[in-house]
């Protein structure tokens, strides 16, 4: 079980928020922000490398937190998709991180309660 389960689902919540905060803003950087949308990238290739790089960063940190390898792959199928999205112009940056956030607000309870079994 991880640190932050242990200390509480307000820990937990919170380590997901900073582990969210650091991969959007300090540990994307520009060659990320740029590359990981579509019409940016310049080829298929980069594209994908971007958007699965910076995908990773926020599954590890999800990882880190949590403990669980199950919510780290949710986690970087559930960021590729909405930074996807975004990227693709279907919302603006406030809905993208509105919905970062609710993804870890989903997996707290869930966390909490012991799910998935080990």
């Amino acid at each position: 079980m991880s640190y932050f389960i242990e200390q509480g689902p307000l820990a937990l919540l919170t380590g997901f928020f900073i582990g969210h905060a650091l991969g959007d803003f300090p540990l994307q950087g520009d060659y990320l922000a740029k590359h990981k949308v579509r019409s940016q990238a310049g080829s298929i290739g980069v594209w994908i490398i971007a958007l699965s790089a910076h995908s990773l960063i926020h599954a590890g940190a999800v990882w880190l937190v949590s403990g669980s390898l199950f919510f780290c792959m949710a986690e970087l199928l559930l960021h590729a998709l909405i930074d996807f999205c975004k990227g693709e112009g279907r919302f603006g940056i406030v809905t993208d991180q509105v919905l970062h956030l609710a993804c870890k607000v989903v997996y707290v309870p869930l966390l909490v309660m012991g799910w998935p079994a080990s």
